[in-house]
């Protein structure tokens, strides 16, 4: 699945970021550092698995929102338990939980849990942008400073 959407370049960075932070169960980060690792330009690369990944993240956000189990179950396989367990670390922590979205697992059940106990949704937002955003910074730091190519591959 990565390659073909590696072969949409900007765009299958996008959709494919975007599909990570909700129901296709993949690394957005290895679509990133293929892209890389195919000569795209950093910061196009940087800007668009952002914004997608931001945007599935706000998507999973909006269904914890409408707080419909049958989707939340469904599309995102979380449990009425397993948001209840979050329970308590929204109430302590609030918006600021949204700065670990970009965890694997555990962070689609926070960008739910943030919508469904009505996290302020302009602070969820912005947290959950800045988390994603600096995941994606790191990768490309991480990328260029360890030299990685396609000749390693």
């Amino acid at each position: 699945m990565i390659a073909f959407l590696q072969s949409w370049g900007l765009l299958g960075l996008f959709v494919g970021s975007f599909l990570a932070a909700t129901v296709v169960p993949f690394s957005s980060d290895a679509l990133l550092v293929g892209m890389l690792m195919a000569g795209v330009a950093p910061l196009p690369c940087l800007v668009w698995a952002t914004l997608g990944n931001w945007l599935g993240g706000l998507t999973s956000f909006a269904i914890g929102w409408a707080g419909r189990w049958e989707w939340i179950e469904r599309w995102f396989r979380v449990k009425r338990e397993t948001l209840e367990r979050q329970r308590t670390r929204i109430e302590r922590w609030g918006a600021w939980l949204a700065l670990l979205t970009w965890l694997p697992i555990v962070g689609d059940v926070f960008a739910i849990a943030l919508g469904f106990y009505r996290c302020p949704p302009i602070k969820s937002a912005l947290f959950m942008l800045l988390g994603k955003a600096l995941r994606f910074a790191l990768w490309t730091l991480l990328f260029y400073y360890t030299g990685w190519s396609m000749a390693e591959v």
